[in-house]
């Protein structure tokens, strides 16, 4: 099974995304899209998310939030602890890093978009 977080205004989640079905289409996989902002992650999602990413290489809490959005800044949290930062992103979606693509017990932000080919192992 493979899921998509992704963010249609975004063009490297639309790169991605579109990887991303290729690969579930030849490998007959299915492929669930979920667009966070309509949809957003709750807390326990999150973290697992982020226990997922894990599996690849260290991904702090902190590399899942856009830090240049304007929010960011105006929610103070250039300082904030993972709690306090995973409760960010599920209070406002907008500060998730996009795309971030799950396959099974692992997960990747994929940005760029191109090291999708190695996280899902494509020629």
């Amino acid at each position: 099974m493979l899921t998509i977080y992704h963010n249609s205004r975004c063009s490297k989640s639309r790169e991605a995304l579109e990887l991303t079905q290729q690969f579930a289409a030849q490998h007959q996989l299915a492929l669930e899209i979920v667009d966070y902002q309509k949809t957003p992650l709750t807390l326990a999602q999150l973290t697992e998310l982020q226990q997922l990413l894990q599996v690849e290489k260290p991904v702090s809490v902190r590399d899942m939030v856009r830090e240049h959005e304007a929010l960011f800044a105006t929610l103070g949290l250039q300082q904030a602890d993972d709690d306090a930062l995973l409760q960010a992103l599920a209070d406002h979606p907008q500060l998730l890093q996009r795309p971030i693509v799950r396959c099974n017990d692992r997960a990747l932000i994929a940005r760029p978009p191109e090291s999708l080919q190695t996280f899902l192992r494509l020629p």
